[in-house]
């Protein structure tokens, strides 16, 4: 499963030319038949509720939804297991 949040910060960032990413990204993890989790109120609302450890609006996102929805992180910002969340990496 891969959050909306990932493809949203991709899109960006390869946007921007900080990333060398397809421009086709969703496309490609559609056909690979990868679930999407989307972006929720739940998820946004939570996001305002969680310390201070990490600033990034898109690891906070993240963050959010790996608490809400009982899934683990796969990330390698040890920062981030500051949230009490299982981090996988």
């Amino acid at each position: 499963m891969i959050s909306a949040v990932v493809v949203w910060e991709v899109a960006i960032k390869r946007r921007l030319g900080k990333l060398d990413a397809p421009d086709n990204l969703l496309g490609q993890l559609e056909r690979a038949g990868v679930d999407i989790l989307p972006i929720t109120a739940r998820h946004a609302d939570r996001v305002g509720k969680l310390p201070l450890h990490h600033r990034d609006p898109f690891d906070r996102l993240l963050i959010a939804q790996a608490e809400i929805e009982g899934l683990s992180l796969i990330t390698a910002d040890g920062r981030l297991s500051r949230y009490g969340i299982k981090i996988v990496w």
